[in-house]
């Protein structure tokens, strides 16, 4: 063993890192051709997944700096894959919906997330990778990191919300 490498034990926090910016850079990189990137496939599935919310909820839900994420969604309207309507819950707001275009991008990104899971997971069995997913999501978990939300999130734009 290396003179300064940790017990096995303790090994997994740097390997998690490894492998998580590992991971990252390769969705990014199966992501361009597609002409999206990270923060656009989360922002995408979070109005996919409920139509109708509003930029601060969205901004709440990533911790993100709203500021930010206003240019985000900006860009996002301009592709014609999202449009803000009236709220009817709250005249001050805006609903955030998917277009056709933009559910034919969810479809894509989707489709991408999967077949990049495969690929950095296929060296594993079905039943390890679901024993995988059980022990990162109580890691997760325990460290307050909000379920389907990236943390990278709350550094687009500096400060965290």
């Amino acid at each position: 063993m290396a003179r300064f490498a940790p017990p096995p034990s303790l090994a997994a926090g740097f390997l998690i890192a490894q492998v998580g910016g590992y991971a990252a850079s390769q969705f990014a990189e199966a992501l361009k051709p597609h002409g999206f990137a990270p923060h656009d496939a989360g922002i995408l599935r979070l109005i996919g997944n409920e139509p109708a919310i509003s930029q601060q909820e969205i901004a709440k839900r990533l911790r993100m700096h709203a500021s930010r994420l206003v240019g985000l969604i900006d860009d996002l309207e301009e592709r014609g894959m999202i449009e803000r309507r009236p709220s009817e819950k709250d005249r001050r707001l805006y609903a955030l919906h998917l277009t056709g275009k933009g559910e034919q991008a969810l479809t894509i990104v989707s489709k991408v997330g999967r077949e990049h899971s495969q690929k950095l997971l296929a060296v594993l069995s079905e039943e390890e990778r679901v024993n995988l997913s059980g022990l990162l999501t109580r890691v997760a978990e325990s460290h307050g990191l909000v379920s389907g939300v990236h943390p990278g999130y709350s550094k687009l734009g500096g400060k965290d919300t």
